[in-house]
């Protein structure tokens, strides 16, 4: 296929911590994602508890970067943080605009985030988060 290159899939991970986190909010943030996400071509997870939101965003290299300039102005983020972002072979979450996941017992804990865990972490063991997600039946 001659046009591969073209349809480069950027993937991007970051954290943020929610503002006001209730089960409203985050139904709107996930009906918001899902919409734009389609529109704009983009796939991913969200992974979420009370004191996080760990996401996975893949797809056209401008919506990625679009959408999380967004995110960083959107006032239910605060800190956000971008962990990894580069390009992919192919897409972890072809067949969602936005799975949604609450955090795993499996995951790091609030203490550890706090101690900035995630930052700590690398490509590798973030991937393999959203990779088990993935992998992980759909309730």
């Amino acid at each position: 296929m001659g046009a591969r290159h073209s349809m480069a899939i950027t993937q991007l991970i970051y954290y943020s911590q929610p503002f006001g986190f209730d089960d409203a909010m985050l139904n709107g943030i996930l009906l918001q994602a899902r919409r734009n996400n389609a529109h704009d071509g983009l796939t991913g997870a969200l992974i979420v508890r009370r004191d996080l939101y760990l996401q996975l965003l893949e797809g056209p290299e401008q919506a990625i970067a679009a959408t999380f300039a967004a995110i960083k102005r959107d006032n239910r983020h605060l800190a956000v943080k971008a962990l990894v972002q580069d390009s992919v072979a192919a897409r972890l979450f072809p067949d969602w605009s936005m799975r949604d996941d609450p955090a795993q017992s499996w995951l790091w804990t609030e203490p550890e985030v706090g101690d900035g865990a995630l930052e700590r972490a690398g490509a590798a063991a973030l991937r393999e988060v959203f990779a088990r997600v993935a992998a992980s039946p759909t309730a």
